[in-house]
């Protein structure tokens, strides 16, 4: 039976353990039906988290950080165990920030801390994407086996039975939809936080995330590649018009750059939100 998710994350690795009891503890009062899956970043990736979610009969599928170890299981993947993933909705990814559609997936037996005593070991699967690495001057002087890609792991103690090797991957990348919305956030008004105070910054709060609502949803009427820009370009090419206000005849009448390059996706946005009168 396919796993339930809980999508937890964190922002360091202290209290990781009983945040993960606590997040089951209250996802079972919503359902105490199926699997869970604990998802989680690599702030959980430690022993106590990852037992902790095993004991109270719930899986994990957690980021992993490139240690020696890791590198070192990576390695062990042969070239043709890698297998090409399609992504039905593009993920963000932060490293090379871009949008990624496709990548590819692999995966090997892994097991989890083993620099532990034997009791305290867990054993998994490893599950591994890469994606072609870009950035040149990072790559310069690393292992061979990481210049030419970039590797992201994920253990994982879900029954390959369960979820094979893409649908595991696809699962635990749901979260970044969300990690996506939150650097939109971070690189437009909450960049900004304006008080030190809570409720202040809670009005905030709510006014970026509306902020960015009408953003998105003024690039999705403007289609074309503002459909899926990020909230800089939209602020930068859509609404930070570089416009004349004039009045004639008692109206205001908006004087828009001659050889806009942008007139049209521009002007369907605004057909879209103050179509013309119909006539009767």
């Amino acid at each position: 039976m396919p796993s339930r998710p809980l999508r937890k994350s964190a922002s360091s690795a202290r209290g990781a353990a009983s945040f993960v009891a606590e997040s089951l503890r209250t996802g079972r009062k919503l359902s105490s039906k199926g699997r869970f899956l604990v998802r989680a970043d690599s702030a959980y990736y430690n022993q106590s988290a990852v037992a902790t979610a095993l004991a109270q009969g719930a899986d994990m599928s957690v980021t992993v950080r490139m240690n020696s170890s890791i590198k070192k299981a990576i390695a062990g993947i042969g070239e043709d165990m890698w297998e090409t993933i399609q992504y039905p909705q593009a993920l963000y990814d932060e490293d090379t920030e871009r949008w990624i559609s496709k990548a590819e997936v692999a995966e090997i037996d892994y097991t989890a801390f083993s620099s532990k005593k034997k009791s305290a070991r867990i054993p998994g699967r490893l599950i591994v994407r890469r994606i072609p690495e870009l950035n040149l001057k990072k790559a310069a002087g690393q292992d061979p086996l990481f210049t030419a890609y970039r590797y992201h792991g994920v253990f994982s103690t879900v029954p390959k039975e369960v979820l094979n090797t893409v649908d595991m991957d696809k699962t635990h990348r749901q979260h970044a939809v969300i990690e996506a919305v939150n650097a939109e956030l971070k690189d437009s008004a909450l960049a900004h936080m304006p008080s030190g105070k809570f409720s202040a910054n809670s009005a905030w709060l709510h006014a970026a995330v509306i902020a960015y609502n009408l953003s998105r949803a003024a690039g999705i009427l403007a289609a074309g590649r503002f459909t899926r820009a990020k909230i800089r370009t939209l602020r930068k090419e859509l609404i930070l018009v570089p416009a004349r206000i004039a009045s004639s005849a008692r109206k205001i009448k908006l004087h828009l750059p001659q050889n806009w390059p942008r007139a049209q996706p521009w002007q369907r946005l605004f057909t879209s939100v103050k179509a013309p009168p119909q006539t009767t």
